[in-house]
């Protein structure tokens, strides 16, 4: 059996527990291998009396058809009781609905079952918004969401048995102190996490073995996984084909990812569905332009003009190099030996990505012209209170920012900091913040 690993979104669950008292039942999305359902069932089993987890995965017609009819709650509860063999207390018993887009009338039925009021309810599901999954019910509005994502830099720490690097590096950052010979090693450790990435899977098939090209094993099991749901969401591949060609996309350095190179001609219409499609599966991140950038950016997003980056970087690598043997992968002996040519920065592109959704933010770019050819670009915009913090993403140690420079001088008035994140240490001059990967969170 696996670990059951340490994940910040417990405390999320304890204070709608304590908070809600039963008022909303709490929907957590995210990619599938995740560890959703491992993290509800730990705390259902030590938050409450008794609890009840029906897999729609894996869920019977008779435990589905149960949901067609709430005329009777009674006889509901009592046929779930018997068919689960387990024993519901009133107000200290949950619920939990896993994969609750398999049987959208039990998502329905959340209405009902909230203000029936004996139990809590917790669902868990991927692919939650999609036509097919949402056609002819009404969405509860009891329904609370929050979303999972692959374990952060910290919870990978804690993973380690190390639960003293990111409190330790808040202090370096608040004090905007340099590392010094600390840093090589923290460095050291975020390649670690980029290589192993954040699915709990592979994480612990990292602490099993200690084997990198098992962990390619296990990483390419979850992207097959993903791509056969892709293929079920539309049979022409399309979806599966735009995923696949993330990092591609990304590598050649354009400014924004180009589906139709991928895929084809194909209807307005018909594309946008694929692109929600695969965004709503949550396997993968989507950033959009600013046309405007300033705060309230949501509201002048571009929504033909966008990039597309993995959920987990750890994934990213293996897709990357998806007809390679792992032999052949040079992304992990780059990374091991700290030799990352520029080529390859884009790997540091998506792990800010993540990073910086893992810690709530939205992302946007921004990009202008700088003459016919060339366009200047701030890799990441995100809102801060009455201003705006640019971001300029480095793979290497140089520290030129001509971009963040010209952003300067036209919105100067509506930025708070800019930094530029790169792979050497933490420094201040002339207003900018540069700053080390592993703080990414920090900002």
């Amino acid at each position: 059996m696996g670990r059951i690993f340490q994940r910040k979104l417990y405390g999320r669950l304890l204070s709608w527990k304590k908070e809600r008292k039963g008022k909303t039942a709490l929907l957590i999305e995210g990619a599938r291998r995740v560890g959703k359902s491992t993290l509800v069932e730990e705390f259902a089993r030590k938050e409450y009396e008794s609890y009840l987890l029906i897999d729609f995965n894996k869920a019977s017609k008779q435990v589905k058809n149960l949901f067609d009819d709430l005329m009777d709650i009674d006889m509901l509860f009592l046929q779930l009781q018997a068919i689960f063999h387990v024993s519901l207390v009133n107000r200290r018993s949950v619920i939990i609905f896993d994969e609750v887009q398999q049987c959208p009338k039990a998502r329905q039925a959340i209405k009902y079952l909230v203000q029936d009021g004996r139990y809590d309810y917790i669902e868990t599901g991927s692919l939650i918004s999609i036509k097919k999954n949402t056609k002819d019910i009404t969405i509860p509005s009891e329904e609370e969401r929050v979303q999972m994502f692959p374990m952060d830099m910290e919870e990978f720490r804690w993973a380690m048995g190390d639960e003293a690097t990111v409190p330790l590096l808040k202090q370096f950052y608040e004090k905007k102190i340099p590392l010094a010979a600390a840093h090589r090693t923290k460095m050291r450790e975020l390649r670690l996490y980029m290589l192993v990435g954040g699915m709990p899977q592979a994480v612990n098939e990292f602490l099993e073995t200690n084997d990198l090209s098992k962990v390619d094993v296990v990483k390419r099991d979850i992207i097959r996984l993903y791509l056969d749901d892709f293929q079920k969401l539309d049979e022409s591949g399309r979806i599966a084909e735009i995923f696949k060609n993330i990092p591609a996309q990304l590598s050649a350095n354009s400014c924004r990812y180009r589906p139709l190179q991928v895929i084809g001609s194909t209807a307005s219409e018909k594309l946008k569905e694929l692109l929600r499609n695969l965004e709503d599966s949550k396997t993968a991140v989507f950033q959009y332009h600013s046309n405007d950038p300033n705060v309230g950016m949501t509201l002048t997003k571009d929504i033909t003009r966008f990039k597309i980056f993995l959920c987990d970087t750890g994934l990213f690598i293996t897709l990357a190099f998806w007809d390679k043997d792992f032999t052949e992968n040079i992304i992990y002996q780059k990374l091991l030996s700290d030799k990352l040519s520029a080529n390859l920065g884009y790997v540091y592109e998506n792990l800010v990505a993540q990073l910086l959704v893992s810690a709530g933010n939205q992302l946007f770019f921004y990009t202008w012209p700088r003459d016919e050819k060339h366009n200047y670009e701030i890799d990441f915009l995100l809102s801060r209170g009455y201003k705006i913090q640019p971001i300029e993403v480095k793979s290497s140690g140089y520290s030129t920012h001509a971009s963040l420079d010209e952003f300067y001088r036209i919105f100067h008035e509506r930025i708070d900091k800019r930094f530029l994140i790169y792979t050497k240490d933490l420094k201040v001059e002339d207003k900018m913040i540069y700053l080390p990967m592993y703080m990414t969170t920090l900002i």
